[in-house]
C-alpha cells in the first residue's frame, strides 16, 4: 500500500478527553446538558470524556457546535516551539459517512480566529456538513485532484491549484471527482 493510501492516525482521545472537560466545565454545563446539545447519548459523553470509544468527525464537531467553540479547540495537540506536520501526518478525523479524512494543521491562536486542516477525499461519497458557528467563512485550495464543494446549491467544481471561499455557517459539502484529492481547507472564525 502507498503512503498516500494509507490514512493518518487517529486523535489521541486524551486530547479530546481533557479539551471537553475544559470547554463543558468553561460552558457551565453538566454532561445530560452538553449530549443533549449535542443530539449524542451521555453514555457516550461520558465515555469520550474518559478517554474511551472511537469518537466519528461528525461527534466531535457536534459537541464543538453545542460547546459554542471551533472543532480544532477539541482537538488540538499541546503545542510545541517549533512545529512540523509531513505530509499525511498530523491529528485526523474521519467522516463515518464518507470517504473524507481532515488533519488540523494549525489551530488559531488567541487574537486570531482560524484554523487550517490538510484534507483527503476520495469518490464515492459526499461530505455533507452541518453549519459551523456563525460567521464562518472558509477558504479551500486543492492540491490534488478534483473536488465539488461549496454551499449546497452553489457548489463549484476546482482542480488543482484553484481556490475558492465560501460561507460555512449555512450546509455545504465536498465531494471527490478524481481519486487522491487533497486540499487546504482554512476556516475562518468571526
Amino acid at each position: 500500500m502507498s503512503d498516500a493510501a494509507v490514512p493518518p492516525a487517529r486523535l489521541p482521545l486524551d486530547w479530546i478527553a481533557v479539551s471537553l472537560r475544559r470547554e463543558r466545565t468553561r460552558a457551565g454545563l453538566s454532561l445530560s446538558e452538553l449530549a443533549k446539545r449535542a443530539g449524542i447519548a451521555k453514555s457516550t459523553l461520558s465515555q469520550l470524556e474518559a478517554a474511551g470509544g472511537n469518537p466519528s468527525m461528525e461527534t466531535v464537531w457536534a459537541l464543538a457546535v453545542a460547546l459554542g467553540v471551533p472543532f480544532s479547540t477539541l482537538v488540538e495537540p499541546p503545542a510545541p516551539a517549533v512545529q512540523v506536520i509531513r505530509a499525511g501526518e498530523g491529528p485526523a478525523v474521519h467522516s463515518e459517512h464518507s470517504s473524507y479524512t481532515a488533519a488540523l494543521l494549525s489551530a488559531s491562536p488567541p487574537g486570531a480566529r482560524r484554523d487550517i486542516y490538510s484534507v483527503r477525499v476520495e469518490p464515492g461519497t459526499v461530505r455533507d456538513s452541518k453549519p459551523h458557528l456563525p460567521g464562518t467563512v472558509e477558504h479551500l485550495v486543492v492540491s490534488a485532484g478534483r473536488v465539488k464543494a461549496g454551499p449546497l446549491g452553489e457548489q463549484v467544481e476546482l482542480g488543482a491549484g484553484d481556490y475558492m471561499a465560501y460561507r460555512g455557517d449555512v450546509p455545504h459539502a465536498y465531494e471527490a471527482l478524481a481519486p487522491g484529492t487533497r486540499f487546504v481547507l482554512i476556516m475562518q472564525h468571526m
